[in-house]
């Protein structure tokens, strides 16, 4: 099973594209070695304040799956340096 996310943020604290690369790069890395998923930024590689992640799991079961997505959402969601504005699911 194969589930699939999208995840908007708005970044408020930063004020140039190394601000939000700073931000990205420490969030990527430790979804990363804390989670079973594949992350990277999907869109607005240019703008300063916004940013879309894509995020995949890849497990047996659709349960597990859905669970190290889950942490993974949860985690990103409460870091303060950011506002979660909209997620988006596919199962496949």
């Amino acid at each position: 099973m194969i589930v699939y996310a999208e995840v908007e943020f708005m970044i408020q604290t930063a004020h140039s594209l190394k601000e939000k690369r700073a931000v990205l790069q420490r969030m990527i890395s430790r979804t990363k070695q804390k989670f079973n998923v594949s992350i990277a930024e999907i869109d607005h590689q240019n703008v300063w304040q916004r940013t879309k992640l894509g995020i995949v799991a890849v497990s047996s079961s659709k349960d597990s799956a859905e669970r190290e997505i889950n942490n993974a959402l949860h985690f990103l969601q409460s870091y303060p340096a950011w506002d979660q504005l909209d997620v988006w699911r596919e199962y496949l």
